[in-house]
């Protein structure tokens, strides 16, 4: 099989790290990681862990933000998301060098910086600093499982009442041009009225999804998915082209959309666009896997760059194609009367579908291990089972209590995303590096990005949670 088919599941084993406590021996070492990745295999792997559903999330963004304001704050987000990346993999290195460890994780990171920082309070802390991690990183997870769950519902619901508007619209001209050209009779014809599309509700096609997606989650190893990977990934590369086909066929008129927008809406501007910058999770499992690791600043950049820039145009031209009347994606703005367009939905659904199992497997490996250790060894395998269908019946559950993507979109960034891209990357700089003097302006830098990044956490909650209680 192609290193192609497996750039996911590559990425997502190192992510589960060792959830005992800190300063455990590790029973690897360096020989022992085996490190495989040139630098375009972990290029890719960059832009496969940032480009995902919150790409197509990003022209409602820039609308709740302006049509200008938009497209520099996302480009001003970017740079300081791939800021923090790089101070992530610089304290990596920092505490490799000090204390003479194996490539670390975030969580290790966070963890050991604290164990060995030149205050008490943190070292009491430590384990305190892995787990808040790791539950921040397994409620982004989950949320975006969340948010696959109501894309799924959503866009297929599009597709399914599509093909029936379709259906009833060729009826009712097939009718009209009958009545018409029949000869007269004594008798008229009844008329015949075509019945509405057969609408159901969306958390219908969520409950539709919900047994295929168990059993998907039931298929522990993810080298067995390489194919449906590989289908994935492509599917989701061509529909992303073609919605760049569409998009750029017409720009509209600039001044008839404001250039800002109310600063309320600027929250569900920042939740969004964080929850697009969701690869700061797989940038040290990168990092240590690859054969030239001084390289991957480089690798970094380039990919965060191209990423950047693909996010400022679909915005920026999704918004000005569809103005205000933009959707929480924009695959929901397509309209049905081409086939190429429901075949960006059918095509995006069947990657988000198969991408549903990548983001579960991180809590997955998080949470039950733990669980199982507890029970004897006949009961694991069977808990094991249950325990990844309940979790998946409570991102299910999560998606039907708020069923509007744009909403869960943003509050999973503002509330989780934010935590780790922007908050806790400069504070564990500054921990990392408390034991020699600290320039003022690395001080006063990592405070800004973190207090922004606790607003924004605090606003775009806020915001966001009035909006799901009265929207």
């Amino acid at each position: 099989t192609s290193w192609l088919t497996l750039l996911d599941m590559e990425v997502m084993t190192p992510l589960i790290e060792n959830p005992g406590g800190v300063g455990q021996e590790e029973d690897n070492s360096e020989e022992d990681q085996d490190p495989e990745l040139l630098f375009t295999q972990a290029l890719i792997h960059l832009l496969k862990g940032n480009i995902g559903t919150g790409l197509l999330g990003l022209p409602l963004a820039v609308r709740n933000a302006g049509v200008i304001v938009g497209p520099l704050c996302l480009v001003l987000m970017g740079v300081v998301c791939v800021h923090c990346m790089h101070i992530l993999v610089n304290c990596s290195h920092h505490l490799c060098e000090r204390l003479k460890r194996p490539p670390l994780g975030y969580s290790d990171t966070v963890a050991f910086s604290m164990e060995h920082s030149s205050y008490q309070c943190f070292r009491k802390s430590a384990r305190f600093g892995r787990h808040l991690v790791n539950f921040f990183l397994v409620l982004t997870q989950l949320g975006f499982c969340s948010a696959y769950f109501v894309f799924l519902a959503e866009n297929i619901k599009q597709v399914v009442e599509g093909y029936q508007g379709v259906n009833i619209t060729l009826a009712a001209e097939s009718l009209s041009f009958a009545n018409t050209s029949m000869v007269p009779a004594p008798v008229p014809l009844p008329t015949m009225v075509p019945s509405e599309p057969w609408a159901l509700d969306l958390r219908l096609y969520m409950l539709f999804f919900l047994p295929f997606l168990i059993l998907l989650v039931f298929m522990k190893d993810l080298k067995n998915m390489a194919v449906l990977s590989l289908l994935a990934n492509v599917c989701m590369a061509v529909s992303v082209i073609i919605i760049f086909q569409y998009i750029t066929t017409d720009f509209g008129d600039l001044h008839r959309l404001p250039l800002t927008s109310p600063l309320g809406k600027f929250p569900f501007f920042f939740g969004t666009a964080i929850f697009a910058f969701e690869g700061i999770g797989v940038v040290l499992p990168l990092e240590n896997q690859m054969k030239e690791p001084k390289r991957f600043p480089t690798a970094l950049n380039i990919g965060m760059g191209i990423t950047i820039v693909l996010y400022v145009v679909l915005a920026t031209l999704g918004y000005l194609h569809f103005g205000d009347d933009i959707k929480g994606s924009i695959t929901l703005n397509l309209p049905h009367n081409a086939w190429t367009n429901q075949m960006v939905k059918i095509l995006y659904s069947f990657g988000v579908f198969v991408s549903f199992a990548i983001q579960f497997f991180v809590p997955a490996e998080i949470m039950i291990p733990p669980v199982q250790a507890r029970l004897r060894k006949s009961w694991r395998a069977p808990c094991e089972m249950i325990l990844r269908g309940l979790l998946v019946c409570l991102t299910f559950s999560f998606a039907v209590l708020i069923p509007r993507l744009d909403l869960v979109i943003s509050l999973v960034g503002a509330v989780s995303s934010s935590a780790l891209a922007l908050v806790f990357p400069p504070l564990v700089e500054l921990i990392t590096f408390s034991d020699r003097p600290l320039k003022p302006a690395m001080l006063v830098k990592d405070l800004v990005i973190a207090v922004v990044g606790f607003i924004g956490f605090l606003a775009g909650t806020y915001v966001t949670l009035a909006e799901i209680h009265s929207p």
